[in-house]
């Protein structure tokens, strides 16, 4: 069966690009259709065929996608998939809107419907004169997307909740089919092994307070709390930073984005930025951290099964 891949862009790193992977490993042989693709930055993406809009030729559009949402509905539309039995969408706005011939099956992997034109609007617009200057455009979205929402012929939805999104926004029904746990503990290095003389009356529970693990106890808690995220405004990594100012609280924070900068300049002397991470090094802080901290509204939320699986609590906001 010839396939192919279909995703919003290819410029960053978070959950969304595990499944993208996991993708891969089902149809190694399909190509990945894409609005831009910054070949310097996702280095991950190398395994993939890549077939770029022309967007990809257009100054500084690959870093600044978000200001040319007008221009996405073209990107997409002009792609052929004449050739492909199967084409499979990934997408959280303009991806689903491909234009396929009958005897094409076109399966949706809708994220969430698009963010900033459905549920995220009042965030996205919170300022009356951006909101009033940005109204033709946002019109003409919604209304192509409503138009899009209706070119896949099934759609598949990563929770719950994006289902009902779906069938709020679009009024189609979706099939709930979870993202894979890729993350792989098994990769850590051998637990250390507990040092000789270790005085009886500290092992096992007292030992775990005074900080002297047992032996194998490679998941012991040192001191920090821990995000997982992608810097973006939705994610309100913001209120975990503010709390652990608050009560100067260790945290540190593993992910990158355009909301980096604003929140190292809100950020204390607690707090730490450690960027993106190989799966080596972020499944040893998942496996030393006290906690995750989890402040935003998730589409499903991955990190926080990461979290689980190393045993870890989760803090979230309500």
């Amino acid at each position: 069966m010839r396939t192919a891949l279909v995703y919003d862009r290819i410029n960053k790193w978070g959950g969304a690009e595990r499944v993208l992977l996991a993708l891969h490993k089902l149809f190694p042989d399909a190509p990945l259709y894409t609005s831009v693709y910054d070949k310097q930055k996702v280095k991950w993406a190398k395994v993939f065929n890549i077939k770029p809009s022309f967007l990809q030729n257009f100054p500084h559009i690959i870093s600044n996608h978000e200001l040319y949402p007008f221009l996405m509905p073209l990107a997409f539309e002009q792609f052929n998939f004449d050739d492909y039995d199967l084409v499979i969408s990934m997408t959280s706005e303009a991806a689903k809107g491909i234009i396929t011939k009958p005897g094409t099956r076109h399966i949706c992997y809708c994220l969430t419907p698009t963010r900033y034109l459905w549920s995220g609007y009042e965030d996205y617009f919170k300022s009356k004169i951006f909101r009033f200057f940005s109204f033709p455009i946002v019109s003409y979205l919604q209304a192509w997307d409503k138009i899009a929402s209706n070119r896949p012929d099934f759609y598949i939805a990563p929770s719950i909740e994006v289902k009902k999104r779906i069938k709020k926004y679009y009024d189609k029904e979706s099939e709930v089919v979870y993202p894979p746990l890729c993350i792989n503990k098994e990769i850590l290095p051998n637990p250390p092994l507990k040092k000789e003389g270790t005085p009886p009356f500290i092992k096992g529970r007292l030992g775990g307070i005074l900080g002297v693990p047992e032996a194998g106890d490679f998941f012991a808690p040192r001191n920090y709390f821990l995000v997982v995220s992608r810097l973006v405004a939705y994610k309100r990594i913001d209120l975990a930073i503010e709390a652990c100012n608050m009560l100067r609280l260790p945290l540190k924070i593993i992910g990158s984005g355009k909301e980096e900068m604003n929140l190292k300049k809100i950020a204390g002397p607690t707090i730490e930025f450690l960027g993106n991470l190989t799966d080596k090094d972020l499944m040893e802080y998942y496996a030393h951290a006290k906690a995750l901290i989890h402040p935003g509204i998730e589409d499903f939320g991955l990190t926080v099964l990461e979290a689980q699986k190393f045993k870890k609590p989760v803090i979230a906001f309500r």
